[in-house]
């Protein structure tokens, strides 16, 4: 069954989330840790979004994902397959509240590196932000019950903003 496609007003309390997942994937995964980056609309302050704490966990080799998605599963996260590249995994815990969306990648990965220049951006450039903000709130009226539509109808827009900072950089 389709799920509505919620946004919800900023909540501060979205970060001490982040940093309690962070600190149970760490003690889950152990020392194969490289970085646990808090990413998605919930890292930008003041940003709407889906009432779901996104993280990236950064390990270091396609193998130390592979071994560590039997010990996501093991504690309770729902494997979503691969996504966005071959390598990275993705993992869901809907009980929780906020629910978790986890992604395992491997070091070096341009999906990781791509979410990490679009939140960076975004937080540097509140006109941008709203800007993401005003989309989203229209596609989620749009995309109302279909989630991948929604993503799909953003995807430009991100893109934009990720070769634009990239091109700032340079």
């Amino acid at each position: 069954m389709p799920e509505l496609v919620e946004l919800v007003p900023y909540d501060a309390s979205w970060p001490g989330h982040f940093l309690r997942i962070a600190d149970a994937l760490k003690s889950l995964l152990g020392s194969a840790v490289i970085a646990i980056e808090h990413i998605g609309s919930t890292a930008i302050p003041g940003l709407s979004a889906k009432p779901m704490i996104d993280v990236d966990v950064i390990l270091p080799t396609v193998g130390d994902v592979l071994q560590a998605n039997s010990l996501m599963v093991t504690a309770g996260y729902e494997p979503r397959g691969n996504r966005y590249d071959k390598d990275v995994f993705a993992f869901m815990k809907r009980a929780t509240v906020p629910k978790q969306r986890i992604y395992l990648c491997p070091e070096g990965s341009e999906t990781h590196r791509r979410r990490i220049v679009f939140r960076n951006y975004l937080i540097a450039h509140p006109e941008t932000s709203a800007a993401y903000e005003a989309l989203k709130l229209s596609l989620a009226v749009e995309f109302a019950y279909d989630g991948d539509g929604y993503t799909a109808a953003k995807a430009s827009f991100v893109s934009n903003v990720v070769d634009t900072a990239r091109a700032v950089k340079q």
